[in-house]
């Protein structure tokens, strides 16, 4: 018991020192050549990995950013300084899942205990954002009573414009849409600011309410004994959690069914993320309710809805579609190798990596096969075949409801409905591109020097469409923009527009 109470104490040293040596090395300063290099890196390996690196900038623009960016460097930088300068490079491929991974300073076991004893700070308020102002959207949790459509003017001193406007150039969408980057600021913002300023106990904030200004200090909470009990609870899954996706962080749950009638005429999936477990099994037990209500009407909301998995809105497609459809076509990588290069053993744990090292022969192998080559392109062979129509398909009148936070697959599906004519969109445009996405399988590969990470996909993933060729998103049928008021009111005009259009059309039917 005595040695094993010393190789604890040894092993918790150890730690200690790395995480010290760990944030000592991000205050220090990178030569010039090194962060060169790093430059190069970055250049190189989008040039090798991406499967379609040009499709929203010139080869020739894009090369000279990067030459440009070194000539820019004429000292020495630490990584989060770096960061900030080639970040934005890497935003300019106008790739929404591309993004360099800034590093974050490393906590000892005592600090992320007492973390995971306390709330949050900023990362509890959920943000809208309208230019360079930024209001607070809801506050579950009553924080300082702090009233929805708050304005946040500054943040320990620092005006928030500055703020935003420091860490705009690091947000991307796909290709020409700008839609989706007023919600990927507001949900990253106090992640962003949290690199900056490091993990605080307490902020002083000045607020804006209609005329009132007023200056009062957040501070982090401990929590109680019945909220940790509560959490513990949160936690245990049942076989409904397990269906509907249960997330116990905001207490909700991901996918959901709700008839808005009480004759089961018009129903409402809302769909937050596309996450592929137990989605099957919902999707398999709703259709079937909504065949048995002889439902008319089915609302689709993917709004706020950042995608996931490309199975889920395969299948979740067979129980929309009329004939035998091809929803994705084939996968366009980089070369004949590139998928050699993915975060393979990143699926294994500590434990069972040996297995991941053993069988990654077979992998290789496996990965070789599976890559065709077509006219100087390659393609993954047949991930996605041709499917049939589910026999409890809905074939009443569908709605699909989006906005610029409706990303990757949330866009791939809403361009099929599109396209296929199976649906009615209405929102905002997409932040997602109406013609594909690159993402699928990465490839994160580490800068030498300055140690950040850029994970790169090597999936280049399109739907089975006429593309448009807009670059833009998948725009909807009927545009309708809620104003900040009705945000805060919390009026949802899209849907209400919605049921306005069924009601004339019962209307009509009568």
């Amino acid at each position: 018991m005595k040695k094993l109470t010393l190789l604890f104490v040894f092993i918790s040293l150890l730690s200690c020192v790395s995480v010290k040596k760990y944030n000592e090395r991000l205050e220090k300063p990178i030569s010039i050549e090194k962060l060169k290099l790093d430059v190069d890196f970055t250049h190189q390996k989008l040039q090798k990995l991406h499967p379609n690196l040009y499709w929203y900038i010139s080869k020739d623009k894009l090369d000279d950013k990067f030459d440009s960016l070194k000539t820019t460097i004429t000292k020495p930088l630490k990584p989060s300084e770096f960061y900030l300068k080639l970040a934005p490079i890497v935003a300019d491929v106008k790739e929404g899942h591309l993004r360099l991974v800034p590093l974050e300073k490393k906590l000892t076991r005592k600090e992320i205990k007492k973390l995971k004893n306390q709330k949050g700070l900023l990362g509890r308020f959920n943000y809208v954002i309208k230019g360079e102002q930024l209001y607070i959207k809801d506050n579950a949790d009553k924080i300082a009573n702090l009233k929805t459509g708050t304005e946040i003017l500054k943040i320990n001193d620092v005006p928030v414009s500055y703020i935003l406007k420091k860490y705009k150039p690091l947000v991307t969408s796909d290709g020409e849409n700008t839609t989706y980057h007023k919600y990927a600021l507001a949900r990253r913002f106090s992640t962003f600011f949290t690199l900056e300023y490091g993990i605080l106990d307490s902020v002083k904030i000045e607020t804006k309410l209609k005329d009132s200004i007023q200056t009062l200090v957040l501070k982090r909470e401990i929590k109680t004994k019945q909220e940790k009990k509560k959490e513990k609870k949160d936690q245990k899954l049942t076989e409904e959690k397990k269906t509907k996706g249960y997330n116990p962080a905001t207490k909700s749950y991901n996918r959901n069914l709700q008839f808005l009638e009480k004759d089961s005429s018009i129903a409402l999936i809302k769909i937050k993320s596309f996450t592929g477990t137990y989605s099957r099994k919902f999707y398999k037990e709703t259709f079937a309710t909504l065949k048995k209500a002889k439902t008319q009407y089915l609302i689709l909301d993917v709004r706020d809805n950042l995608g996931g998995s490309l199975a889920e809105i395969n299948n979740l497609y067979t129980y929309f579609a009329k004939e035998k459809f091809r929803f994705i076509n084939d996968i366009e990588v980089s070369s004949k190798t590139s998928l050699l290069s993915s975060n393979y053993l990143s699926n294994y744990s500590i434990i069972t990596k040996p297995i991941g090292i053993i069988t990654y022969p077979i992998f290789a192998l496996t990965s070789l096969a599976s890559v065709k080559k077509v006219n100087d392109k390659f393609f993954v062979r047949d991930i996605f075949p041709s499917k049939n129509p589910k026999k409890d398909a809905f074939y009443g009148k569908t709605y699909v409801l989006i906005n610029g936070s409706s990303f990757s697959a949330s866009s791939i599906i809403s361009s099929k409905f599109k396209n296929d004519h199976l649906a009615t969109l209405v929102g905002e445009e997409t932040g997602g591109a109406n013609d594909g996405t690159v993402a699928g399988i990465y490839s994160t590969q580490k800068l030498p020097n300055s140690k950040m990470r850029l994970p790169i996909g090597l999936f280049l993933i399109q739907p089975n469409i006429e593309f448009t060729n807009t670059k833009k998103g998948v725009t909807p049928d009927v545009e309708i923009l809620p104003e900040l008021k009705d945000i805060f009111d919390k009026k949802d005009l899209q849907l209400n527009w919605i049921l306005e259009d069924i009601k004339k059309q019962k209307t009509s039917h009568e």
